[in-house]
């Protein structure tokens, strides 16, 4: 249930008419902070998906939870008849639907590389615990035992862009309606 008056001809997207009509700067903002995690970010396909499912199950966000990259993110952030543009899901093959599934259960789950158990621990706590994560040490001394400086500092901006936007997403209950669906599917 959206938490803003949405008429009923725009139901299919509801983030698409609040970005039109409220507070424009800011969700244009919101909308390249997105689509530069999509775009820009260096981390491999599954490492990316790891940290972004477990982000999505702890904000309860529908949208995000049946987002998969690897299929959902070119009709969302490509033009039509536009060439390409560069994008995470060119980072190494995508995660079969066994993986989302394990996600849940990541610390006992033997499908992911420590490098994915790490970013996908790291979503997790720096959802849950920031405080407690930003002290600990021995969690600082494994992630820079497999991830370089860079490649935190993105891990860190693809986790707050999911956190702070599926957070509004599902808080303002336009996370009923995929996104990801092109309008024609997502009208009917």
């Amino acid at each position: 249930m959206s938490r803003i008056a949405i008429p009923d001809a725009l139901a299919h997207n509801p983030y698409g008419f609040a970005s039109q009509t409220h507070a424009i700067p800011i969700m244009a903002a919101a909308a390249g902070f997105s689509h530069a995690v999509y775009r820009d970010s260096g981390l491999s396909l599954r490492e990316f998906e790891g940290a972004r499912m477990r982000t999505a199950q702890i904000n309860g966000c529908m949208i995000c939870r049946d987002f998969r990259a690897a299929r959902d993110a070119g009709a969302m952030f490509t033009v039509p008849g536009e060439p390409a543009q560069r994008s995470v899901i060119n980072n190494g093959p995508a995660p079969a639907e066994e993986f989302y599934e394990a996600v849940a259960r990541w610390r006992a789950s033997p499908l992911f590389s420590e490098r994915e158990r790490l970013a996908i621990e790291f979503a997790e706590r720096f959802a849950e615990q920031p405080q407690v994560l930003s002290q600990d040490e021995p969690f600082w001394a494994r992630m820079h035992g497999v991830y370089a400086d860079g490649e935190i500092v993105d891990l860190a901006h693809c986790v707050a862009a999911w956190i702070g936007l599926g957070r509004v997403a599902h808080v303002l209950g336009f996370d009923t309606v995929c996104l990801a669906m092109p309008q024609t599917e997502a009208a009917q």
